[in-house]
């Protein structure tokens, strides 16, 4: 389990960057890039963590000795149909070692907190429809899947 859950600094980068190919960690659609699901994530957690995404906020939990094993990052912006103050959970992702110990679930909650505390009504995420794992997760934590995106490429 987690020694903490707190704002992830420049010093985690590196092994937050290891973390984010878990976001394409299912079996991606054959017309998709793999790196595609993780990679502009990683960009913007960069941003973040270089204090040049205002907006954006980034998580992480840490064991015992203070490494990071999972990331949360979130973006407070106007919610797609309403425009109300919402959050976007941008990624979530865990270390394989560290999964079904409840620790998703703890970022969310943390997560949630934080973004009610900055004025957000309510949060959106996207998830592939084929990735059950995710959209297991995010069910037991409340989110209702109410958007289909659809895709063609050209």
């Amino acid at each position: 389990m987690p020694n903490t859950i707190r704002a992830a600094t420049p010093e985690d980068e590196a092994a937050l960057l290891e973390l984010m190919p878990r976001l394409a960690d299912f079996e991606v659609p054959a017309v998709r890039d793999s790196k595609d699901l993780w990679f502009g994530d990683s960009r913007l957690m960069q941003k973040v963590l270089a204090g040049t995404a205002e907006n954006s906020h980034v998580l992480v939990a840490t064991d015992a000795e203070n490494k990071a094993i999972a990331i949360a990052m979130y973006t407070i912006k106007p919610e797609l149909l309403s425009s109300a103050t919402s959050a976007h959970l941008e990624a979530l992702a865990v270390h394989p070692q560290h999964l079904r110990q409840g620790l998703a679930k703890k970022l969310i909650d943390v997560c949630t907190t934080e973004c009610r505390q900055k004025g957000a009504e309510c949060m959106s995420l996207h998830v592939f429809g084929n990735n059950t794992r995710a959209r297991a997760l995010y069910k037991a934590c409340g989110f209702d899947e109410e958007l289909i995106r659809c895709y063609k490429p050209l």
